[in-house]
């Protein structure tokens, strides 16, 4: 499966972005799917995560209230409301996909990786 991440881009603090992550090659309806960042000088980090049925979810402390995973099976495609963006959410943002149905935070877990997207939020 091919994952394209897009939707990043230059924000101020306390604005808002949707990233999207589309799907190519074969479904991902039974996959659970996630959000990583990495920062610059950081390791990278998990930030989100949804089962294949988008009924179950996990979030990273630090983005929870602020931020929404959530996929259309139909368009087969994964998504991130950001919302309250701060700047220590500056990073470039990759969308992933597991062989598995539960959500994970593991991201030895997950096996396909798309090529990221930067988010930059200026304070």
């Amino acid at each position: 499966v091919q994952l394209q991440a897009s939707g990043g881009g230059l924000v101020q603090a306390g604005g808002s972005l949707r990233l999207s992550c589309a799907a190519s090659g074969r479904t991902i309806s039974w996959s659970a799917m996630g959000w990583f960042r990495q920062a610059p000088g950081k390791e990278r980090e998990f930030v989100a995560a949804i089962n294949w049925a988008g009924d179950r979810t996990l979030y990273l402390d630090s983005v929870k209230g602020r931020f929404t995973i959530s996929r259309d099976n139909a368009k087969n495609t994964l998504y991130l409301q950001m919302n309250s963006l701060k700047s220590e959410d500056t990073a470039v943002y990759y969308c992933a996909a597991s062989s598995v149905p539960h959500a994970l935070k593991n991201s030895g877990l997950y096996g396909y990786w798309g090529q990221g997207t930067l988010v930059t939020v200026s304070s």
